[in-house]
Formats: structure tokens, C-alpha cells, sequence
């Protein structure tokens, strides 16, 4: 079972993520974070195995920083971006950071899933 903990600055989009994701066969929903800062701090509490993780976020920590300290304080938790943005230099920024892949949040559930799995 994989434990995946959504980051995302939008309710609806979290919830949404939420429920599409938690029935899904193997994925566990550990929790929901709605700034970069509770992402970091949800992920050190929680431990999840995966964090799906926007890359916009308002108070000051985006999914970029948020990716760093993540992989600072827990090295084997995969984060997945998953964005509505699909620039270039905003990627390999978070990839630099160490997230293991990117999505955009139109992608199909299926894809979705199958990022999740392979992170």
C-alpha cells in the first residue's frame, strides 16, 4: 500500500484528489496539506511514501521549497508536482529539487494513478 499525502492550496482540488485517489487500488490517502509548510511539516508526521505536491502556493514556501525540505528531512519519500503549469525552467527547478516526476492536474485519473505507482 502506498501512502500519499496531497499538497495543495485549493480545497477542491484536494478533496477532489482525495476521493479519486483514496479508492484507488493500493493508494492510501495519509493526509491533506494546504501550504508548502504544512506539506513539510504532514510529511515529517506522517511519513508518507508519496507526496503529490503544486508547485503554486501562497506563505511563502512553494512546492519547489517545500520539494527541498522534503527531501532534506526524509530522503526515501517520492514527490510527484503536480501542476496546472507546464513551464520549462519551473520543471527542472523542482527536479533539481528532487522531485521524481511532474504531472498536470489535467491529466486522466488513470495517469494520475500510474505516476503514483511509479514514483
Amino acid at each position: 500500500m502506498i501512502g500519499l499525502l496531497i499538497v495543495d492550496d485549493h480545497a477542491i482540488v484536494r478533496q477532489g484528489l482525495e476521493r479519486l485517489l483514496g479508492g484507488r487500488p493500493g493508494i492510501d490517502v495519509v493526509g491533506t496539506a494546504a501550504t508548502g509548510e504544512e506539506g513539510v511539516d504532514a510529511c515529517i508526521r506522517m511519513r508518507p511514501d508519496v507526496v503529490l505536491m503544486d508547485l503554486e502556493m501562497p506563505g511563502g514556501i512553494d512546492g519547489i521549497e517545500a520539494t527541498r525540505r522534503i527531501q532534506a528531512a526524509r530522503p526515501t519519500t517520492a514527490v510527484v508536482i503536480l501542476s496546472s503549469f507546464s513551464d520549462g525552467p519551473r520543471i527542472l527547478r523542482a527536479l533539481d529539487a528532487g522531485a521524481v516526476g511532474y504531472l498536470l492536474k489535467d491529466a486522466p485519473a488513470d495517469e494520475l494513478e500510474r505516476g503514483i505507482h511509479s514514483a
